[in-house]
């Protein structure tokens, strides 16, 4: 296994700690919550680099690396509405578009397509790290004793309801987009 693989499964144990930290109540989860979602978010980066340069592109990595992407984001935020900082159903949404574009990808594959990432896609992650990142701060604040009422009603909302919009924006063009694969599917 080559190092962007072995960055690639780090950031999926990551994620389990992410859980864990967003699950359990003490005072210092909050912070350690926030520490790993931004070492997970960079190996992310790292591991897509060093694949790029070092000609290290797998079979293996095209699997794991948007699977390992989606397993943060998702429990980022579901971390997130456990904590009572985003709403469920905004949630819901974002984890939604990610099974549908996943699904789309798939059905492409199957025809022997693939579907390149989108700008508007970048857009959206960049802004759902956004969120999350504000989200994680909020409660590593909390870890401290403070506690920020008005940034958590408005600056930080106005973050979770953007994420939202992106994302659905993006998924929206992703399908319109490739459309074709969708409506050309025989039953």
């Amino acid at each position: 296994m080559n190092l962007p693989n072995k960055l690639t499964v780090g950031r999926i144990v990551l994620c389990v700690l992410l859980i864990a930290c967003l699950e359990i109540d003490a005072h210092w989860t909050g912070s350690l919550a926030l520490l790993i979602f931004v070492v997970a978010s960079l190996t992310d980066w790292l591991d897509g680099h060093l694949a790029r340069k070092y000609h290290l592109i797998t079979d293996l990595g095209k699997l794991l690396d948007p699977l390992a992407d989606k397993i943060l984001i998702s429990a980022a935020y579901i971390g997130l509405v456990s904590n009572d900082l985003a709403p469920a159903w905004v949630v819901s949404c974002i984890i939604a578009r990610e099974f549908l574009i996943t699904g789309l990808r798939t059905l492409a594959a199957a025809k022997g397509l693939v579907l390149a990432a989108e700008k508007l896609g970048k857009h959206k992650t960049i802004t759902q790290i956004t969120a999350v990142i504000a989200g994680l701060l909020l409660l590593a604040a909390r870890d401290l004793g403070y506690d920020f009422p008005v940034l958590k009603h408005t600056l930080y909302a106005a973050l979770i309801y953007a994420a939202l919009i992106v994302t659905l924006w993006s998924g929206g063009a992703y399908f319109w987009k490739n459309r074709q694969l969708v409506l050309n599917t025989p039953a």
